[in-house]
């Protein structure tokens, strides 16, 4: 049974994108219709394995990308319309963020709902 919060992701290795982020209180139509755009776009990347993403209320959050290998990460991050929204995400949308890249070995997971 799959959550639909949670990534379908294959066995690992592969690469996890941990893009943590304080959000600013401009603009908050643009930010959700460019956030719906990098969605779509991201899932056409060549090498996009899936995303998880969550914020809060007070406008902290977490989206995990993972992608199947360094090459497929540094070709998004050079895709002209991904470099338009980060410029424009320091500008406008965050008022704090970091960026972090790791190598997933390991993974396990859980869910009640299966039998043991």
């Amino acid at each position: 049974m799959s959550d639909p919060g949670f990534a379908s992701l294959p066995e690992p290795p592969y690469y996890a994108v941990i893009f943590s982020s304080r959000r600013s209180d401009r603009d908050e139509a643009g930010y959700g219709a460019m956030a719906q755009r990098m969605v779509e776009l991201v899932s056409r990347q060549p090498g996009f394995l899936g995303a998880e993403s969550t914020r809060g209320a007070d406008g902290f959050g977490i989206t995990v990308a993972y992608f199947e290998s360094e090459e497929a990460i540094r070709q998004w991050r050079q895709n002209a319309e991904h470099t338009a929204a980060r410029e424009q995400g320091r500008r406008d949308w965050y008022d704090h963020f970091e960026l972090r890249v790791a190598k997933v070995e390991r993974a396990y997971g859980w869910d009640r709902a299966e039998p043991l």
